[in-house]
């Protein structure tokens, strides 16, 4: 289980590590491109249930922290369908991995 620390006041956000490399990959392209866009995710019932958002700026303090060492390969499906949910007024929703074509290594993915 990794981490998202977000903003001066470093909160934490858990999430799992495949996961955390799939948003990794859709917000620093974003990011890169000067876009901010909103993120939500569905807290785990260990945390009270419930849906977070919080709004993703380039200016503001991101950090991404895995608990493993390697990075896992990355699903084209999942990023696809992250990277398009983030340019929705919707935004960026965490949702499942779907099954897909699954890349060996994370470089292997161009930024879209």
């Amino acid at each position: 289980m990794g981490t998202l620390y977000y903003g001066d006041a470093r909160v934490a956000i858990p999430i799992d590590d495949r996961a955390l490399s799939h948003l990794r990959f859709v917000i620093l392209t974003k990011f890169r491109r000067g876009e901010a866009f909103g993120f939500s995710w569905v807290k785990p019932l260990a945390d009270g249930s419930g849906r977070s958002t919080i709004w993703m700026h380039p200016s503001i303090t991101l950090q991404f922290e895995f608990d493993g060492s390697r990075s896992p390969s990355l699903n084209r499906q999942w990023l696809e369908n992250l990277t398009q949910q983030a340019a929705t007024s919707g935004g960026l929703i965490l949702t499942e991995e779907p099954k897909a074509e699954v890349l060996e290594g994370e470089n292997e993915v161009a930024p879209a």
